[in-house]
């Protein structure tokens, strides 16, 4: 099976434990399936590691660390109009957007 990685993934798996309940849910399941990843197909893209950089530079480093040897998918036009229907719909941030 195919997974195409989002940043929130990387994100909750590197992070300091979390004081909210929720969050910490999120990084321990993310840690759970993280263990697992073998039996699938990662991707990523050059927006995620964009997105990875970002922020504090130790956890960036982190986050890069942890995406080290994932594929990434290359971008064309035809993506294009299935990333709109993401950003419209909600299922990705409004920060998702990397272009107009």
């Amino acid at each position: 099976m195919k997974v195409y990685l989002e940043t929130t993934i990387v994100s909750y798996l590197v992070a300091s434990p979390g004081r909210d309940l929720l969050q910490a849910a999120h990084q321990e399941a993310t840690r759970r399936w993280w263990v697992g990843r073998g039996r699938f197909d990662l991707f990523i893209s050059s927006a995620v590691l964009a997105e990875a950089r970002r922020g504090h530079a130790a956890t960036a480093a982190r986050r890069l660390a942890a995406l080290h040897g994932i594929p990434m998918l290359t971008v064309g036009r035809e993506v294009a109009p299935l990333a709109r229907t993401l950003l419209r719909g909600g299922a990705l941030p409004a920060k998702a957007r990397t272009t107009s």
